[in-house]
């Protein structure tokens, strides 16, 4: 019997396909579309969902019943001794706290844990994962280290709209108006907890430059013994923007030639619903592991 099963949820921008070809589980995260339920990347692909969010319907994002977590948990232990669940930031959805209810009740063979990572940095601790588990460690282990690790990532998000923001109640009619007006464009920073204002840009390239400005100074300052040992990695995430992500890419390649580029991810639908198509999304975090 295998020591460790990896499980994250769609969240972390892992597909059902490449899940498979890690060796790992993703739990397809829920959401409902004028009132129809659908699973990420199992009932509707990232394609449909734009089309219908431009029918401008009413989006609301879910989370797996405690009854679907148990039962691939169950079917998990069967063929593995321990499962390590990697869910979305706990700051961001309640998926996380009912996980760690539930696991209560596994005696340790259960470990959710709650490092508060989202998309693309959420991902990078599914691989730190995956390699910790190859090592032998124990559930116990892996989840001690990705929760001391949690604070060695930040992520900026820039929409290119604010109409998404507004719908969901993140900002004020009066203020998306004025936003609109002006063609001011948010940018959002999260540090696991929520997301929040880090600043505003009237240009795209413009905001580009404002988060890679932010990258810099994190890469000099807070992360500056990992930057220069080597174990920073850089990631772009974006929603149906693939031709702008891939020009971001090169622009922060040539910025931070001595960072590790990762990948270029579409933000989970339970995210992109929030802040619809066009935006672009950059992160770094930690990879202690990168020369396995």
């Amino acid at each position: 019997m295998s020591k460790v099963q990896i499980i994250t949820d769609s969240n972390s921008g892992i597909n059902q396909i490449e899940a498979k070809q890690l060796g790992i589980k993703v739990v397809p995260m829920p959401f409902t579309i004028d009132s129809e339920e659908y699973l990420e990347n199992i009932t509707i692909t990232q394609d449909k969902f734009y089309e219908l969010l431009l029918q401008n319907p009413d989006v609301n994002t879910s989370q797996p019943s405690p009854g679907y977590l148990q039962d691939l948990w169950d079917e998990t232990l069967k063929e593995y001794k321990e499962v390590v669940f990697i869910p979305m930031s706990s700051g961001l959805s309640a998926t996380c706290q009912n996980a760690i209810n539930l696991a209560s009740s596994y005696k340790g063979k259960v470990e959710v844990v709650d490092n508060q990572r989202i998309s693309v940095t959420q991902k990078e601790s599914v691989l730190e994962a995956i390699e910790l588990a190859k090592q032998g460690k124990s559930a116990k282990e892996i989840k001690e280290y990705l929760e001391q690790t949690k604070d060695k990532s930040s992520i900026y998000i820039m929409p290119t709209t604010l109409k998404y923001l507004k719908k969901g109640g993140r900002i004020s009619p009066a203020a998306a108006a004025l936003g609109t007006m002006l063609k001011i464009k948010p940018i959002l920073s999260s540090r696991g907890e929520k997301f929040e204002k880090f600043a505003m840009a009237l240009t795209v390239g413009q905001g580009k430059q404002k988060m890679m400005q932010q990258i810099k100074s994190e890469l000099e300052k807070e992360f500056k013994a990992e930057y220069e040992s080597g174990k920073m990695v850089v990631s772009v995430a974006h929603t149906q923007n693939l031709v702008e992500a891939n020009k971001f890419k090169e622009e922060i390649l040539k910025k931070f030639p001595k960072l590790t580029f990762h990948f270029i991810d579409p933000l989970s639908l339970s995210v992109s619903c929030h802040i619809g198509p066009g935006s672009l999304a950059i992160a770094i975090s930690v990879n202690n592991f990168l020369n396995n």
